[in-house]
């Protein structure tokens, strides 16, 4: 959430500040303030996330109507009028429309994140479950480098908000920023790539919770090298490695395996209300990164980054001792894995006393196949 996370703003901050600042001059004759300007920013960059929680809202209604495939071709609808709206945005010189555009943009995202891996766990075999559970994150990240080589080089979120200044300060000349930036979107791809291809063998588990160990290591990293950046002429070149690396670390587990687990965790009749609340935690997060990172890093300054660290390690703690593995298992032994885990009873301890029960009293034993359809609808 990735979902991320903002990662869908490809603009050019400078771009978008003078922008604000010539409307807000023709209709007021006056220049914007300053911390105005950074609210609107803010509001700017984290409307695409309560779109976002409203689109996922909207999922199970649309869905009953149209069902999964049908929702996913009328989201395109909700694409198109937010290009239109922030493309005609500037000749109009109303700040309002790309504000809207962006709300209508994440009315989309919030739809695809959610019908999507939804689709994709009900229509792939066990064997390969998690390879394309991680299309919807492989795809996300080819966005993202799309925007990058058409020119909008800029990405400004948690990770991406010093790269043009780390960059520039590596000695790299300001006309070639934009084309070493684009390394940043063709690492996300790789790195999803890979995720994908080695995700059935390594599985989910190590893969969800040493991203997140991993990038709280490199934000810790960057805060050093951002902090030290001007004691040595090398240092910014290890800044930008640390980009890099939080970058991979983020797509290749955390970016993408949520929507995957969440899919595997529950079965058909319950997976909408499941996505809902998956999404809602997700754009809502998002919402607040968006809206208070700005102003964290205004206080904070180069710090800033160890408020990620601190959240990365406490998601890898809460996932070493909580997360089961899912990797080439069926829904009623991911839910005996949980049973196991939280010391719960199991169900298949209950069937077999229940089956105990009935030759004790006399009754005929259940057959196989309704075992397996009663440990299938014990499922929670």
């Amino acid at each position: 959430m990735e979902q991320k996370e903002i990662t869908w703003f490809v603009v050019c901050f400078q771009y978008i500040k003078a922008f604000y600042n010539e409307s807000w001059q023709r209709r007021h004759e006056h220049p914007i303030d300053p911390d105005t300007l950074t609210l609107l920013w803010s509001v700017t960059v984290s409307i695409f996330a309560i779109g976002g929680l409203v689109g996922t809202l909207m999922v199970k209604m649309i869905g009953k109507v149209l069902g999964r495939k049908r929702t996913l071709l009328a989201n395109n609808g909700f694409a198109i009028s937010a290009a239109l709206l922030m493309a005609c945005s500037l000749q109009a010189g109303a700040f309002e429309m790309l504000i809207v555009g962006r709300f209508i943009m994440g009315i989309n995202g919030g739809i695809a994140l959610s019908v999507l891996p939804m689709y994709l766990s009900e229509i792939s075999p066990k064997q390969i479950r998690g390879s394309l559970g991680q299309v919807t994150a492989i795809f996300i990240c080819i966005g993202v480098f799309t925007g990058q080589l058409l020119g909008l080089p800029e990405l400004l979120g948690k990770i991406w908000f010093y790269t043009n200044s780390i960059f520039g300060n590596a000695g790299i000349p300001p006309a070639n920023i934009p084309y070493v930036t684009l390394s940043t979107g063709g690492v996300e791809t790789l790195a999803a790539i890979f995720s994908s291809l080695v995700i059935e063998r390594l599985g989910r588990r190590p893969l969800l919770i040493g991203g997140f160990g991993l990038m709280a290591l490199f934000f810790g990293t960057l805060t050093i090298t951002l902090t030290l950046q001007d004691r040595a002429h090398w240092v910014p070149y290890l800044s930008i490695v640390c980009i890099l690396a939080i970058i991979a670390s983020f797509c290749s587990g955390p970016g993408g395996i949520p929507f995957i687990l969440t899919g595997e965790f529950f079965q058909q009749s319950q997976r909408p209300a499941a996505f809902i609340i998956a999404g809602t935690v997700n754009w809502l997060s998002n919402f607040a990164v968006g809206l208070l990172f700005p102003f964290i890093q205004k206080s904070l300054d180069t710090y800033c980054f160890l408020v990620f660290a601190t959240i990365c390690i406490s998601g890898a703690s809460y996932l070493y001792f909580v997360l089961p593995e899912t990797k080439n298992r069926t829904h009623a032994e991911i839910s005996q894995a949980f049973s196991k885990r939280n010391k719960a009873y199991p169900p298949e301890e209950k069937i077999d006393s229940a089956v105990t029960d009935d030759k004790t009293n006399g009754r005929p034993e259940q057959d196989s196949s309704t075992l397996d359809n009663y440990v299938k609808n014990r499922i929670v």
